[in-house]
C-alpha cells in the first residue's frame, strides 16, 4: 500500500536538502501518516484508517461522517 492519506490524498512531496555550502541533494518529505481506528456513530463500529495529522485534525473538528462525505469514501469499506 503507497504511503497516502485515504482521506486528504496527501502524499511525498520532492524536495532538497541544502547543506551549508549550498550543496543540494535531493531528498524526499514524507507525509505524517497515522493508523487511527475511529468510531464512527452512524455505522455503531469503528473504522480503522490511516490518515495524516492533518486529516485527523479536520475529524476532530467537522466528524467522521463529513469528511467522508467531502472526500467521496464509503466508509463501509474500512
Amino acid at each position: 500500500m503507497s504511503r497516502r492519506c485515504q482521506v486528504t490524498g496527501k502524499k511525498a512531496n520532492n524536495g532538497y536538502a541544502v547543506s551549508h555550502s549550498h550543496r543540494r541533494t535531493k531528498k524526499l518529505q514524507q507525509v505524517n501518516l497515522q493508523w487511527k481506528r475511529i468510531w464512527w456513530v452512524e455505522g455503531n463500529r469503528w473504522v480503522r484508517i490511516k490518515l495524516s495529522t492533518k486529516a485527523l485534525k479536520t475529524i476532530q473538528k467537522n466528524g467522521l461522517q463529513a469528511v467522508a462525505k467531502e472526500a467521496g469514501l464509503n466508509l463501509n469499506q474500512f
